[in-house]
This record gives structure tokens, sequence and C-alpha cells, in this order.
């Protein structure tokens, strides 16, 4: 069973209160993964939302047949699967175990529930949601800057030759 503890280390959980994690436990499921396997892969239909409580899950995205790149990764605390809090969704990347995991699982159809039931628990988790995925954005946005000024044409460009 899903302690209150853990659902608090979530940062997406953390400003909600004692009775909001106390409504979210018996809804939320440990699962343990070993190092490689896959929790889901894009196309799937995004119907669950995801934390990571231990270890590391690589977020992936397939650019050719045999070539895939990694796009981010996700660090205990954090969340992932973001797809199923927007409804009827597809994941968009491959999710893989870079170490052991234990992962917190909740039904995206149960969360949305106890969201419209409870306005100011579904402010809170938006509120959290909105910073985290502004976080990852602007992670997103300093790695293409890199990789474009890195680029040898801009070299060129900026050495005006």
């Amino acid at each position: 069973m899903v302690s209150r503890s853990d659902i608090r280390e979530i940062v997406i959980f953390k400003r909600l209160t004692d009775e909001m994690i106390a409504k979210l436990q018996p809804e939320m499921e440990l699962l343990r993964f070993a190092e490689g396997e896959m929790i889901f892969r894009s196309g799937e239909n995004a119907d669950m939302f995801y934390s990571l409580k231990r270890g590391k899950i690589l977020l992936e995205q397939r650019v050719l047949d045999k070539v895939t790149i990694s796009v981010g990764s996700v660090k205990p605390g954090y969340s992932f699967g973001w797809s199923a809090l927007l409804g009827d969704q597809k994941f968009t990347v491959d999710t893989v175990c870079g170490e052991p995991c234990e992962v917190l699982r909740i039904r995206a159809t149960t969360l949305f529930e106890m969201i419209e039931e409870d306005y100011e628990m579904g402010y809170r988790l938006m509120h959290r949601l909105l910073h985290m995925v502004r976080t990852r954005l602007d992670g997103r946005t300093e790695l293409l800057l890199k990789v474009i000024l890195d680029h040898p044409d801009m070299q060129t460009l900026a050495n005006g030759d």
C-alpha cells in the first residue's frame, strides 16, 4: 500500500492538504520495475498518471527505425505521463527505467473525478503541474539553443567566414 508520506514526497502533491492526500491514498498503486523495463510506449492510450518514488526514468523518442534519442529524464519526486491529464490522449514518449524504479500510479479518470469534486484540490494540482511543465519546457529550450549554437554552420556565421 502507498503511504501518505510516499504521496507527500511527490512535488505535484506537496501542497495538498492531509484530507486531499487521504483521498488519493487508496487510489494509488506502487509498482516496481527493473532497469531497462519500459513503463509505457509512445502511442499507447494515456490513461494513467505516474510519479517516481525511487530510481530514474528516461524519456525517449524514436526518430528513425534504429535511432532513439533521450529527450529528458525524471528524478524521484517528479511525475510523468502528463498526457493522461489532458483526457483521451496518447503518450508521446517511451519511458524506460534507467535503473530499478518504484513508481506511483493513479488512473487518470479517478484523478479527474477527484478534481471535479474538489476544485481546491484541482487548483493546487494544476498550479504545481504548470510549474513542472514550465521547468521542463525551459530545459528543452536551453538544450535546443545549445544544439543550434554548437552547430558548425553557426560557428561559421559567428566567425564571419
